[in-house]
């Protein structure tokens, strides 16, 4: 018989809801989570992965590699109240519990995290995700993509989840698909069924989109087909959010990049800058570019934060007339909003300081 997957409000520990899931059994082993995906002011999913067992590749006579089954386990709440904390946990394994905050109200300060291409490099990973413990505390963390190197390799994801739990068992997280995502059925087994999608918190508005294109269908019609699906839905989606006071797009390729052997390779976002300026996106948010970058073009600021884990790529021909601040090096960004200013904080995982931004509308 299944037990109960708790849930209490912070204030008072008053009980907030039951949900009927299954545990992992005795034999089996939690291999990622718990974590919370989906959140809004209203609802949240909490997730966590568990390995039903591996399988074994050989060659002769001598063990290669061993490739767990995994399975993904999700409980939904409904009814949740805004702006609360809520800790969970199922009784019976107290490694399996964590929180997170529900999306507040227009006008409430919050904050939260932009970071990604985590895929090599488990070391410099963690050390990333450790100075963003330290020296953060958000809300909600926005992940720009290539979580691991190659994600239809199930052994790859236990490591991820690992190095990330610090950070996933107290907060909500929302990932966009990278090319190393391979727009494998993993990633929508974890982290939701759409390749792209848009949330709101507080007085800010974000889409995010799935920009991996050579992944998405293996021809050229069928992938013409769901990017001019995609812009419509974008087009759509920014326009119904003009009463935010401000809008973020977050996708896994830049439509800019100061890496000289990467210019010009993402036409499909580059051609995008007009939409973005005409529907007054406050920043958009990438990754894919394994180092920081910021540029400020016709009132539009776009990031580049790509310093997760994997090998740095050098900034040597930075855009003339719109680039704000390059470096070669590991970051993470703390974004924190209150009112009609934003402040963007770029860090090393060291806890220097890149760059300090302030927007105000």
């Amino acid at each position: 018989m299944p037990r109960k997957f708790l849930v209490w409000a912070a204030a008072g520990l008053a009980a907030a809801g039951f949900v009927a899931a299954g545990l992992p059994a005795a034999e089996e082993m939690l291999a990622g989570g718990p974590y919370v995906v989906n959140v809004t002011q209203r609802s949240a999913t909490v997730a966590w992965v568990v390995e039903d067992g591996s399988a074994v590749l050989s060659a002769g006579g001598r063990q290669i590699k061993s490739s767990p089954a995994l399975r993904v386990e999700k409980s939904n709440f409904t009814g949740l109240q805004p702006n609360t904390v809520y800790h969970y946990e199922v009784p019976g394994h107290p490694e399996l519990k964590g929180s997170f905050k529900t999306a507040p109200a227009p006008g409430t300060p919050f904050q939260f995290v932009v970071y990604g291409d985590t895929r090599t490099r488990d070391d410099v990973h963690r050390k990333v995700v450790e100075a963003i413990d330290k020296y953060a505390s958000p809300d909600f963390i926005v992940q720009t993509g290539d979580m691991v190197a190659d994600g239809s390799d199930s052994s790859l994801w236990p490591a991820f989840f690992s190095i990330e739990q610090p950070l996933l068992r107290k907060t909500a997280y929302f990932p966009s698909l990278g090319n190393h995502e391979r727009n494998d059925s993993y990633f929508y087994q974890f982290f939701g069924d759409r390749p792209y999608y848009s949330f709101n918190w507080g007085n800010a508005h974000f889409s995010v989109l799935d920009s991996d294109l050579p992944n998405v269908a293996p021809s050229a019609s069928a992938r013409d087909t769901f990017w001019g699906e995609e812009t419509r839905w974008l087009e759509q989606d920014l326009q119904r959010a003009q009463n935010s006071e401000f809008r973020f797009v977050v996708a896994h390729h830049p439509p800019m990049t100061a890496v000289s052997r990467r210019q010009g390779d993402n036409p499909h976002m580059t051609a995008l800058l007009p939409m973005f300026e005409k529907f007054k996106v406050t920043a958009g948010l990438f990754g894919h570019d394994h180092n920081y970058q910021h540029y400020l073009k016709n009132g539009v600021h776009y990031f580049i934060s790509g310093g997760g884990g994997a090998p740095l790529y050098d900034v040597d021909s930075p855009p003339a007339g719109i680039t704000r601040k390059v470096l070669s090096s590991e970051n993470f960004l703390l974004v924190k909003v209150e009112g009609k200013t934003l402040r963007v904080e770029a860090f090393e995982p060291g806890g220097e300081t890149i760059e300090i931004t302030t927007i105000s509308h």
